[in-house]
Parts: C-alpha cells; sequence; structure tokens
C-alpha cells in the first residue's frame, strides 16, 4: 500500500504542474516516463514555496515559508511527509541525492520576496541563484540520474538555463511585480522611466544566458534532452516577442505566447530531434 500512496503523491504534484503551467507540463511530457514524476515533484514543490510569497496575502507570510522550510526539512529526515507535495518532494531529493543546501538558497530566496522591494547587484544575483539556478540544479540531480561527473560537467549550463527562464519571467511581469506586489527585481533600473537602452541591456545579459545554455542542452542524456529544449523553446520564443516589444508596452501588458503557437513549439522541437538537429 505504501507505492499506492507514493504514487497518489506523485500525481498531486503532476496536477499542480499542469494547473500552473501548461510550458513545463508539456515539456515533462516529452520526458522517458522514468524522469516525469521527479520533476513533477521538483515543480510542486518549487511552486507551492511561490505561492506563499505571491498569493497568501492576507495570512502571515514569513510564519508560513519558515513552517515550510522546517516541514521540508524534516520530510527529507525522517523520509516521509502526509504533505503530499513534500513527500514526493522528500522522495526525489533522497534518491537524487539533491543538496540541501540548493533547497535552503531557493527558500532563502522566497523569504526574500517577503522582504525586499528592490534589489542590489549582490541581492540580485543572490536571489536568481537561489530561485532559479538551483532548481535547475535539482533538476540536473534528476537527469543525470546519479552521474555524479555528468552533474558536474553540466552544472554552469544548467545555472544559465535557469536563469534564463527567470529573466524573462521578470521581463514579462514587469507590471504586475509592480503594481501589484511592488517589486522590482533588475538593480539600476527605474521603472518609472524605463528606456530601450535599459531593456536591450537586459536582454543582452538573457542572450548569453541562453546561448550558455544551449551548450548544455545538447549533452542530456536523450530520456530529458527533448522536454529540456521544448521549454527552452517556449523560453525563448518569448523572450523574441518581448524582445521586439517596445519598453512602454512592456510595462503595460503581460506578453505571452498562445497555446497554439506552443503546440507548434511542440511538434518542431519533436521533429528537430528526429532529424537530430539537437
Amino acid at each position: 500500500m505504501m507505492e499506492l500512496y507514493d504514487n497518489t503523491c506523485f500525481e498531486c504534484s503532476k496536477l499542480i504542474t499542469q494547473k500552473y503551467s501548461t510550458s513545463f507540463s508539456l515539456g515533462i511530457r516529452a520526458f522517458d516516463k522514468a524522469f516525469r514524476y521527479p520533476v513533477y515533484a521538483v515543480y510542486g514543490f518549487v511552486r507551492y514555496a511561490d505561492e506563499i510569497v505571491d498569493t497568501f496575502h492576507h495570512h502571515d507570510k514569513l510564519q508560513l515559508i519558515n513552517n515550510f522550510r522546517q516541514e521540508t526539512f524534516r520530510a527529507i529526515t525522517d523520509k516521509i511527509s502526509l504533505n503530499p507535495v513534500l513527500h514526493s518532494f522528500q522522495q526525489v531529493v533522497n534518491h537524487y541525492h539533491i543538496e540541501h543546501n540548493q533547497i535552503e538558497a531557493f527558500l532563502s530566496s522566497m523569504e526574500m520576496d517577503i522582504e525586499k522591494k528592490a534589489y542590489s547587484k549582490d541581492a540580485y544575483d543572490t536571489y536568481i541563484y537561489g530561485s532559479a539556478e538551483v532548481v535547475g540544479l535539482m533538476c540536473l540531480r534528476i537527469f543525470a540520474d546519479n552521474n555524479n561527473e555528468l552533474y558536474k560537467a553540466l552544472l554552469p549550463q544548467a545555472r544559465s538555463l535557469g536563469a534564463a527562464f527567470q529573466k524573462v519571467n521578470f521581463l514579462r511581469d514587469v507590471r504586475a511585480d509592480l503594481e501589484e506586489r511592488g517589486r522590482t527585481y533588475f538593480p539600476g533600473i527605474d521603472f518609472n522611466n524605463f528606456t530601450e537602452e535599459d531593456k536591450f541591456g537586459i536582454q543582452q545579459d538573457i542572450e548569453r544566458d541562453f546561448k550558455d545554455a544551449f551548450e548544455g542542452i545538447k549533452r542530456l542524456p536523450n530520456g530529458t534532452r527533448l522536454g529540456v529544449y521544448i521549454a527552452y523553446t517556449y523560453y525563448r520564443q518569448l523572450f523574441k516577442k518581448i524582445s521586439y516589444t517596445p519598453a512602454n508596452v512592456i510595462l503595460q501588458k503581460r506578453i505571452r505566447i498562445s497555446d497554439t503557437r506552443k503546440m507548434g513549439l511542440y511538434i518542431k522541437a519533436v521533429l528537430q530531434q528526429k532529424l537530430n538537429v539537437i
């Protein structure tokens, strides 16, 4: 019966992923079956932590994130939790030997969102590492399947991919972050006077991350490469659309990619894999 409980918990994380992100859900479907549940578990964990700081406005967020931290590490130590998200996550952490300091870095970045409204360069780098780069590293642990040499070889590129995704999210969500959360991430940028030059500088930084990340994607194992590449192409397309959008428009509306376009990118990526383009 333990297997039933384990599978049910993983299904909960899968449902969370599907409800919150069509992009990542489609990418995960392209993984070999053995990798799907573990990635769902990571996504479910990071998604719920993010909800604490972005959604639960009428509650004590600092207390909630501290409780979540304690429950997370207790689940990892005890190797069980009655919280289905934490139970599936602890299995992945223990099986793939995900570093506890990466989990702590992630939760610390979530805590920063509760207290910080503007970021210096050092705080920005710390936040990007904890909120995004370590998520890429957690997934890389799964993709490497306990091959430590492969993990170390692709570690820089995994960090770059996580950073690129997060920075694109920041550009996409500038308006919501400013108006709903009173928050700005990009250091040294005055969004009350956001210029094309400001936007171009941010885009150059993101472009470097994308280029570095792609080199790592090409070296991923066959059972994971297509799924990561699909997520990469979605964000690349979103980034391209944002790049063509004037700075003043970025501040007025949220740029997105339609589900129809995402499906087209999905099919194209599958064909590229069959033709050994990636």
